[in-house]
């Protein structure tokens, strides 16, 4: 690789980093939500999976059950979780595709 090669594929890396971390710092503002027991339990997550906030509609406080409780609030979390993960990992491939075109590469499944 020559000298020029070398400096534009440097400077096509940083412009890659530099796209990756707009986009997780845009994913880290997004908001998930995830529920459980027919919306009695609510969670939503951030883009970064982390837990923002758990919401327990009062009537299920109110029977006592606290294993039911117990379990609604975790499915409601998983749920919130994987629609997280689904939602970043759309955005990370979306991004990846724009980042070949852009890179003169065909994106995969494209034409070669």
């Amino acid at each position: 690789m020559s000298a020029p090669d070398f400096a534009a594929w440097m400077r096509r890396a940083q412009e890659v980093q530099q796209r990756i971390g707009a986009l997780q710092r845009e994913l880290a503002r997004r908001r998930v939500e995830g529920e459980a027991g027919a919306g009695l339990v609510r969670a939503v997550v951030s883009g970064e999976l982390r837990v923002l906030e758990i919401a327990i509609n009062p009537q299920l406080l109110a029977g006592g059950d606290r294993g039911m409780l117990q379990d609604l609030v975790a499915a409601a979390v998983n749920a919130a979780l994987a629609s997280a993960q689904c939602m970043v990992q759309e955005e990370m491939q979306r991004a990846a595709a724009t980042l070949q075109v852009s890179a003169g590469t065909p994106p995969q499944g494209g034409p070669e």
